[in-house]
């Protein structure tokens, strides 16, 4: 059936007769071994003719005929005739059970197992089901054809191949199969897959191109996972950020096969969580379990440490852990949400369609990780944690310390097996005393490796002198064997405020020289008591750490570290950022080893290598260092648009005095308007001002001046505003700022063009654009050229504004600044909106939308909804600008924008007049009427105007 009709016995083809006998022949055998009664039989074949029920019993004698020397009959039974067969000599049948069989041989693990049987399942096919039958006669609609199950057991037989390393197999299965159903997007992404597999990277390419062309004709775009595997064929292989397998691993063998058997469930917990003691190998098994899943999980590797448990250091926030996820999936910083809800749906949007493995490490709570865990159906968490994990959320493995044989061959393993020969009862004596715990007896064989003079007896005889079974005598034993230095910057690395550090860093904390440091951290390392996990920076393991931080560090040690980290940063963040150093704050502490940056690429790698230990210094030190430190690196934050993330950090950061208190309100200013919270930002540039003043910093005065105007003009007070732009102006003047300067002009011209200033709004911008221009401040001058165009585009000059706003998006791209790309194009879109192309209004409307997808910036989305209404009103999609319009007001609503809420009542009531939805839009008509005239624009009496002319419920107020 599976094909054109045959009947085959003994390698004999059975011959079924007319047309007419075919049909009753398999309407029985889509009933086989159940009865059919001469009604159905006659009412399934000749709908139309009922007389014919005359001529079943003819077929059903000719077909007993046909196979009487078969295992197949017919009989007959009081309720009709019954087609008694094997089942599994029926193709369509034999087909299902191989599929089922293959399911099973998946739940039992059995991957090649599952490929010969699905591989049998698709070769039963010869064609289309019952290929030379009118499914019509036959049952029509009540016939369900098996071809769906065909598509997913070809591409369920080409995954698996691929799963077991048999990429040439899919390779040319999908190659077949594609060409009958080019737009089918899952054979693409299986044979872009084989083919990369291959390392024919430009025959993905190809795939990928075609399957484009075929979709497109269809209608439709290509999803994530055919992008994703397009990006992975043109950059090479994806990421994994797996440590290195370790070298030594032993034992746990159940573990491993738990972990492996979860991660190919086809359950919803899409999670395995590995609980235990401090100590006892938990991300040791996750990364060799890690490593083990690889194939499995061609598109990525994750790693990311939590530090739920590790000692000084606090646990990694949830916004923070999407934030090196996303980094880590390639989303460039600045591209990364500031909100935790859109960092988890951009998170999970990027991993969709792919087949990821994200390793959460040493996880402090199932609160910190439901977030993180991945939700596409063919990704897989692995969780490490001292904690229970919860039911909902993962498979568990709970992790004991190791079986005494296990442990003792893990001790052989790591030490010259000459050397232990013959000694099983000491080794198990001695894996005894370190609690049968992978830590422990990790560092007591790095101990009797490096003192290759030492016999079994003595290691022994060391670990027994700290006390019978404690399970850290091998960190204390190997502790004693170091030197007072080593000693001391052991205990050292117990006090780090940040998960790790790097070389310069740890002379630093120390107070030594470099190769002094780079010496003493070499001899932890041989011993096992560090870990070096890139090249010159350094970690302590958990259970290490703990131990090692028994002791209180020397007072003025890190101190010394938080110098290095303050001295470092303000040259790093004044060779990032140039423009920001007239307003960064004095650095009042002097380090010997601090850093000194020239180069705006490497201040800003440096920035972003020790973030995570500048955050935790932040928390670590005193009010001083504190506050410096998060004025600092705000413009890390600020670029990248994590506005969230900078304001949970700095939260416990309480300056002792006016000048840090004026540096931190000043930038909680700017972050509260930036994400819309117009009110509270106004009111913290208040509270810095009035710090600035008392200080008589006239650089600090202009900034806080110009955040007070941007809080004024987005809450409606324009008067305000331009007071507040004007008076920093002047004090930019006075201190000889030019990019301030520049920016309180472009500002200015803002808000005269909002009042219909046009020609002095002109004068204004063009100023901003040159001064901006001769400093070679871009980003500035991305913005200037925006309200520039914005203003010709109020003039009528059209040709002039869409070269200024094109010129914006170029440094935008350039920069990798989407928020103002967004801006540009949708200005090129409304430009192009005003000289009637509606067309280009609509793509350049799309490329906005899909720039600023990922940002959390109210003013933007704002001003989105604002054009894209306008456009889809001029085309006549009167629902559709309604809808926006409304949209618009929501945002405005949230943030208090008044002008944002002038343009959302506006809309709404013009657009529900020309709907006809007279009564519903007096609302909208008088508050756009009452928000215009409180802002003192003329927009007031022109709608007063509008609606004395009309004659509908409109005009009534």
């Amino acid at each position: 059936m599976l094909g054109p009709l045959e009947c085959w016995h003994a390698n004999t083809s059975v011959p079924l007769g007319d047309q007419q006998q075919r049909f009753i022949l398999v309407v029985l055998l889509l009933h086989a071994n159940k009865p059919v009664s001469p009604e159905r039989l006659t009412e399934t074949v000749w709908p139309d003719n009922p007389e014919r029920r005359t001529l079943v019993r003819g077929y059903i004698n000719k077909l007993r005929k046909a196979f009487e020397h078969t295992d197949a009959a017919i009989d007959t039974t009081p309720t009709g005739y019954v087609l008694r067969v094997d089942e599994n000599q029926i193709d369509t049948v034999r087909f299902d059970r191989l599929r089922a069989q293959a399911a099973q041989a998946l739940r039992n693990n059995d991957q090649r197992k599952a490929v010969d049987l699905l591989c049998a399942a698709v070769d039963l096919w010869r064609g289309r089901f019952l290929e030379d039958i009118d499914i019509d006669r036959v049952g029509g609609a009540a016939v369900i054809s098996p071809a769906e199950s065909f598509a997913d057991a070809l591409g369920d037989v080409a995954e698996l191949e691929l799963l077991v390393g048999d990429h040439r197999s899919a390779r040319d299965r999908m190659r077949r199969a594609l060409p009958k159903d080019p737009a089918n997007q899952r054979y693409a992404e299986l044979l872009m897959r084989a083919l990369i597999a291959g390392a024919d990277g430009v025959g993905a390419i190809r795939v990928y191109k075609n399957a484009c062309a075929a979709l497109a004709e269809a209608g439709y775009e290509p999803g994530s996972a055919l992008r994703k595997l397009a990006a992975r064929a043109e950059h090479g292989e994806p990421v994994s950020s797996l440590p290195s397998r370790p070298g030594g691993f032993t034992g746990r063998s159940s573990e491993l096969e738990a972990i492996e058997v979860a991660a190919a469930g086809t359950g919803e917990r899409r999670a395995v969580w590995i609980s235990g003691a401090l100590g006892v190998g938990k991300t040791g098994l996750a990364v060799e379990a890690a490593h083990r899943l690889r194939p499995r999980f061609p598109d990525g590797q994750l790693l990311l440490r939590l530090n739920g448990f590790t000692p000084n250091v606090a646990a990694m926030s949830v916004s923070d852990a999407l934030s090196q996820l996303l980094t880590e999936l390639g989303v460039p910083a600045e591209q990364i949400p500031d909100t935790v809800g859109r960092k988890a749906s951009l998170y999970q949007t990027q991993l969709y369609g792919t087949k990821t493995l994200v390793v959460l490490d040493n996880a402090a709570s199932p609160e910190q990780i439901r977030p993180l865990l991945p939700e596409a159906h063919d990704c897989f968490a692995i969780v490490t944690s001292r904690r229970m994990g919860e039911p909902d959320i993962s498979e568990h493995v709970r992790l004991a310390p190791m079986p005494a044989a296990d442990a003792s061959a893990l001790f052989r393993r790591l030490t010259d097996p000459f050397r232990v020969r013959g000694r099983a009862a000491d080794i198990a004596g001695l894996v005894k005393r370190c609690g049968y715990l992978p830590v422990s007896i990790t560092v007591a064989a790095a101990l009797l490796r490096r003192h290759d003079r030492w016999s079994l007896d003595h290691l022994l005889g060391l670990m027994d002198e700290e006390g019978p079974l404690r399970e850290d005598a091998a960190v204390l034993a190997s502790y004693r064997q170091l030197d007072d230095r080593q000693q001391q910057l052991f205990r050292l690395f117990g006090h780090l405020p940040g998960p790790d550090v790097d070389l310069v860093g740890a002379a630093a904390l120390a107070g030594l020289t470099v190769a002094g440091t780079r010496e003493l951290l070499d001899d932890l390392h041989e011993v096992c008591l560090l870990e070096e996990v890139a090249p010159d920076r350094y970690q302590m393991l958990d259970p290490i750490k703990e131990f090692a931080a028994l002791e209180p560090p020397p007072a003025d040690a890190l101190v010394r570290l938080l110098d290095f980290y303050l001295v470092s940063l303000s040259s790093a963040v004044s060779a990032a950022y140039p423009f920001d150093r007239i307003v960064q704050p004095s650095v009042n502490r002097v380090s010997p080893l601090g850093l000194r940056f020239t180069r705006e690429d490497e201040a800003l790698a440096w920035i972003t290598s020790e973030r995570d230990n500048l955050m935790a210094a932040i928390r670590r030190s005193g009010p001083d260092h504190a506050w410096r430190l998060a004025a600092l690196i705000w413009r890390h934050f600020n670029t990248a648009n994590r506005f969230e993330d900078w304001i949970e950090a700095v939260d416990s950061v309480r300056p002792e005095d006016d000048h840090g208190q004026a540096h931190v309100l000043l930038r909680l200013s700017t972050a509260h308007d930036r994400l819309g919270r117009h009110s509270e930002a106004f009111e913290f540039a208040e509270q810095a001002l009035k710090r600035w003043s008392r200080l008589g910093d006239v650089a600090g005065e202009a900034a806080t001046l110009c955040a007070l105007a941007m809080s004024a003009m987005q809450l409606g007070s324009h008067d305000e505003a331009v007071r507040c732009f004007e008076a920093g102006l002047t004090k930019y003047e006075q201190c000889g700022d030019l990019r301030g300067r520049a920016h309180a002009l472009s500002m200015l011209g803002y808000l005269n063009e909002q009042h219909r200033r046009y020609d002095i709004a002109l004068r204004q911008h063009g100023e901003a654009v040159h001064i901006l221009r001769e400093i070679g401040h871009q980003q500035g001058l991305a913005h200037a050229l925006n309200n520039r165009g914005a203003n010709r585009q109020h003039l009528g000059m059209l040709e002039d504004a869409i070269p200024d706003h094109l010129e914006a998006h170029e440094i935008a791209v350039e920069l990798g600044d989407d928020c103002v790309a967004a801006y540009a194009l949708t200005n090129i879109a409304d430009a192009h909106r005003l000289a009637g192309r509606l067309g280009e209004a609509l793509h350049h409307h799309e490329l906005a939308s899909a720039a600023a997808a990922d940002l959390a910036d109210a003013d933007l989305r704002a001003r989105l909804f604002r054009d894209r209404a306008a456009t889809a009103r001029d085309g006549g999609d009167l629902a559709g600008a309604l809808r926006l319009y409304l949209a618009l007001l929501d945002v405005a609503t949230g943030t208090g924008n008044r002008t944002h809420q002038s343009h959302g009542e506006i809309g709404v009531a013009r657009t529900m007049h020309a709907l006809g939805r007279h009564s519903d839009a007096v609302a909208h008509w008088n508050a756009a009427e009452a928000v215009f005239t409180e802002l003192d624009q003329p927009e007031a009496q022109e709608v007063r105007a509008e609606r004395a002319g009309m004659t509908c419920a409109c005009g009534q107020r």
